[in-house]
């Protein structure tokens, strides 16, 4: 086996895809997605029974068939959505990463019109959007607009963009639910409990509680049922597992509704996050239930419908990963869908039922051949208090998989999980002759709710052994160079890659952290106003609560801006200026620390850019920085470098 000669270029991993994300409309016939214009995604809007037979290197800014409906050039569009009617297309957007969410509208029989701000709020959130199917020219939003640590609840006229308070937070409510003859409100009591309540002549009715401990972030997933008398949504009561249940909405009753006997409901990621797909499967258009995700070393979908267990079995003959987004038209029988695998950023496809037909809509990358990547291998490490730890191991193609530089990539959260799918950080890495480990450490979610809680009070503790002891597996088998290892991660991963450096100095040759936290202290005393209320089960029970001296002072012990006296390996530290989960400070005070010591330490700040780089300069100019570290510190291949 030979190394291939050129190594994949950095823009063909982070640049744009050619399209991606397509929805179907509700009557079947039109299809709204992503494509590149002037550097940005936007929306584009084709027939569906329209030419989609030509290279997928087309641009579709020219292409025939194809009609471009936003004209962002500031930032990329990346969530977006049909009104419940069609009448509409709807998107999301903040500013240069601030995570001000604005609403806007589209007509699709307009192009040539300007986008509409239905929220045109200087500072207020988006936070919350629902769009009943039984009132399809309405939207209820979620806003902090009266005040910034104050979510309200609205009605917005998607028409006219008339905004109409339904109800304001009297203090104490986190979220709020719709139905078209309920008002719900989501509440976090002293001690964590969360607690769903009917909002009633400007009071409440308790329907149903969970608790805090067992559920960091609430009732997730939740759907409401069509009919308003019940919620879907994940419990693990009485069970290591989240299962589905229904919440009658009248007695606050959890009647299970699926479970699966060895997965979690696949809740991995508290945030809402367009590149995943929910865990419950909805019908587009109705709201009505299809079916439920879970999630071991791969994908397994429980149909819950008898119409789509017979979609789902002809859905599964048309690729060999796993089905991620999917959209119907209002009768189900047309089906647009997409599937994530390890190898293949994806194809996307349509599927007629009436028929039985289907055909291949596109890819998303159609320069990248699966040939040339690697493959993910989900595997099992033992921790050294014997907990097991799900990691995934890649190796680069076509090199002997003995001693190679390795990077132990490190996830975000930590409340999160790495998955088997495709992650073009990791096959860049792969690309380069790196073995690529990843580690579901303890926090982790998705492996029940005991691995998740083994994470309290661990930051910099155990969670970091964790790390530690699937190295060494690694390292034990031959597969890694014990000294050209590199620990890097985002969020809560650059961290963890932080902690490497400066608790664990002697077991890595370089560490990169990408919008990192360094002092616990400063990142749970500046959580922003509208989220501090959230941040009790998750930010103050795993990490420590500041108001206590004693274990402010622990926070301290475990922050590597405390120990930034005993990193000695080279560093790169990545930054959005505009970061409002993790302030900049947090790299800068580290930069300039190992500065002032004259230690090796490459600082990279975009001015652009807020927690994760979204404009695809911005992460070609990441990776390419990133790849060109790696290389000199653990030999591997750059685009520059051979």
């Amino acid at each position: 086996m030979t190394t291939p000669t050129e190594p994949i270029a950095v823009e063909d991993f982070f640049g744009p895809p050619t399209r991606s994300r397509a929805l179907l409309s509700p009557d079947g016939t039109k299809v709204s997605y992503l494509a590149p214009w002037r550097g940005r995604l936007n929306v584009f809007l084709r027939d569906l029974d329209s030419d989609w037979s030509g290279p997928d290197t087309v641009n579709d800014a020219d292409a025939p068939g194809a009609r471009r409906i936003t004209s962002s050039t500031r930032r990329n569009i990346d969530t977006f959505l049909w009104s419940a009617d069609g009448r509409y297309l709807l998107f999301q957007q903040d500013d240069d990463g601030d995570e001000n969410w604005h609403l806007y509208r589209v007509d699709p029989n307009r192009p040539e019109e300007k986008a509409v701000d239905l929220t045109p709020f200087e500072g207020v959130r988006l936070l919350g959007l629902r769009l009943p199917p039984e009132r399809p020219g309405t939207a209820y939003v979620q806003l902090n607009k009266r005040r910034p640590d104050m979510i309200d609840l609205y009605e917005l006229d998607l028409a006219t963009g008339a905004l109409t308070v339904v109800a304001e937070n009297p203090g104490d409510v986190i979220g709020w639910l719709v139905t078209h003859d309920r008002v719900l409100m989501l509440t976090t009591e002293d001690g964590g409990d969360h607690v769903l309540s009917e909002y009633v002549d400007d009071g409440r009715r308790p329907i149903t509680r969970i608790s805090g401990y067992d559920h960091p972030f609430g009732f997730i997933p939740a759907a409401l049922t069509p009919d308003g008398n019940g919620l879907w949504c994940g419990s693990t009561r009485g069970s290591d597992r989240t299962r589905l249940v229904r919440v009658d909405l009248d007695t606050g009753e959890q009647v299970g509704v699926d479970g699966h006997p060895a997965f979690d409901l696949d809740t991995p990621r508290p945030d809402v996050d367009p590149r995943f797909p929910s865990a419950l499967i909805l019908h587009s258009t109705t709201g009505e239930l299809l079916g439920a995700r879970y999630l071991g070393a791969r994908q397994e979908i429980h149909a819950l419908d008898p119409h789509f267990a017979t979609v789902l079995t002809r859905l599964a003959e048309l690729s060999d990963g796993d089905l991620a987004h999917v959209s119907c038209d209002a009768t189900a029988q047309r089906w647009i869908v997409d599937f994530t695998h390890d190898r293949d950023p994806g194809v996307t496809w349509f599927y007629d039922h009436a028929t039985g037909r289907a055909r291949r809509l596109f890819r998303p990358f159609p320069h990248l051949d699966p040939a040339r990547l690697a493959s993910v291998t989900p595997i099992s490490v033992t921790a050294r208090d014997g907990m097991t730890l799900p990691c995934h191991l890649t190796l680069p193609v076509g090199v002997p998989a003995r001693d190679l530089p390795t990077v132990l990539l490190v996830h975000g959260g930590p409340w999160y999980r790495d998955s088997w799918c495709y992650d073009p950080e990791v096959q860049l890495l792969a690309d380069r002759g790196y073995a690529v480990l990843q580690v579901n450490m303890r926090g982790s979610t998705g492996y029940g709710k005991a691995h998740t809680q083994a994470a309290i009070g661990e930051f910099a503790g155990r969670m970091h052994d964790d790390l530690i002891d699937a190295l060494d597996w690694a390292i034990g088998r031959g597969y890694t160079d014990p000294h050209r290892v590199a620990i890097y991660g985002c969020s809560y991963g650059g961290y963890a890659a932080l902690v490497g450096a400066a608790f664990t100095p002697d077991r890595f040759a370089a560490a990169v952290s990408y919008t990192g936290m360094s002092d616990l202290v400063d990142l749970v005393e500046s959580v922003v106003p509208v989220a501090r209320r959230a941040v009790e089960n998750s930010y103050l029970r795993y990490i420590g609560d500041p108001d206590d001296p004693r274990q402010k002072a622990d926070m301290l012990a475990r922050s590597p801006i405390s120990r930034v006296d005993d990193i000695t390996a080279p560093m790169l530290l990545i930054h959005g200026a505009n970061d409002v989960r993790v302030h900049r400070r947090h790299s800068d005070r580290v930069v300039d620390a190992l500065r002032a010591r004259g230690s090796e330490v490459e600082y990279l700040l975009n001015e652009n850019e807020g927690h994760w780089f979204t404009n695809p300069e911005s992460n070609i100019e990441l990776y390419g920085t990133l790849e060109r570290f790696l290389a000199r510190h653990l030999g591997g291949r750059s685009s520059t470098t051979s």
